[in-house]
């Protein structure tokens, strides 16, 4: 799943949404969750990641885009092994915590968001709000913490057909705390977008994947390596002078997910259509997602190779 701003069709992406997991194991974890609860859906989990680590090298290759730059020092194939377990353990947690909150909402979860209450002042400025997030933690439930906010959320968001994972946060029983806009619809749901700021509404983006054959992309260096991101949230806010916010949420606890302010970015208005305007806001997010994995390392659910130069 991803939730940037594609500009050519999905079928040229340089990545893909497909899932590992089948849609049996879906099913399975959905049935332990609701009539064994959380804890027994975890203890079978821990097993399936040891299946998965030992015995899928797809699962291993995919996890050493990431952890061979976050850890380069780590050369003993124990340690590695280790570093992949933690990092797919995590990983399985927040899917299972996902399906947790599909079924139950927030009320499964404690929230802390001690700065909350900046966002709302940001909204009060009239400009509408952006919201930077990438993949980590669990976002569904750090986006529910969001309701308090005396605006409308919006969440940038496209599934893939080969993407399996069920979206869980869209209940027929409950209304969904956010509306979502799909980056495959006409212009890429940009016009929604604009829309959205100027009547002073939240709009959320994941900032750390480039979708499809995007353009838009400004190059800086994350975790040693140059990276493509997505300059759209940059231009969007330049638009107005919307306010940006790099949000985080990670879990600390059984029930208990934090969500971290790390950055409020200000992009001047008018800087026009050349992306080379933006690096210094683009550096902002990318400078506040290196401390965010340095802090918690296997928070970190990006699973492609995001250093593989695109041409």
């Amino acid at each position: 799943m991803s939730s940037d701003i594609p500009r050519e069709n999905i079928s040229n992406a340089q990545w893909d949404s497909s899932s590992i997991g089948k849609k049996w194991q879906f099913s399975f974890f959905a049935v332990l969750i609701r009539f064994g609860g959380r804890r027994i859906a975890y203890f079978f989990m821990y097993f399936v990641v040891a299946w998965y680590i030992l015995l899928r090298p797809l699962v291993r290759r995919r996890c050493r885009y990431y952890l061979n730059r976050r850890f380069p020092n780590a050369k003993n194939p124990f340690t590695r092994l280790w570093h992949d377990y933690r990092r797919i353990e995590a990983f399985g947690e927040t899917l299972i915590d996902r399906a947790v909150f599909g079924f139950s909402g927030n009320r499964a979860f404690h929230l802390e968001f001690p700065e909350g209450p900046r966002l709302q002042e940001l909204i009060n400025e009239g400009r509408g709000l952006i919201i930077l997030n990438s993949h980590v933690g669990c976002w569904q439930v750090a986006m529910s913490a969001l309701s308090y906010l005396q605006s409308q959320v919006n969440i940038v968001i496209h599934q893939g057909a080969a993407d399996i994972d069920p979206r869980w946060f869209t209940r027929e029983d409950r209304a969904v705390p956010f509306s979502i806009i799909d980056p495959v619809e006409q212009m890429g749901g940009i016009m929604q977008m604009i829309s959205t700021l100027k009547n002073n509404q939240v709009l959320g983006i994941m900032a750390d994947r480039v979708f499809g054959d995007d353009p838009n992309t400004l190059e800086a260096d994350f975790l040693g390596g140059p990276v493509n991101f997505p300059v759209s949230p940059y231009r969007l806010a330049s638009m107005q002078e919307t306010p940006i916010v790099v949000l985080f949420s990670y879990k600390t606890g059984f029930s208990t997910y934090r969500i971290e302010l790390s950055r409020i970015i200000r992009v001047p208005e008018g800087l026009g259509r050349n992306n080379s305007a933006y690096k210094p806001y683009l550096c902002q997010f990318v400078e506040a997602l290196e401390g965010f994995v340095s802090n918690h390392p296997w928070q970190f659910f990006n699973f492609h190779d995001m250093w593989t130069k695109k041409v």
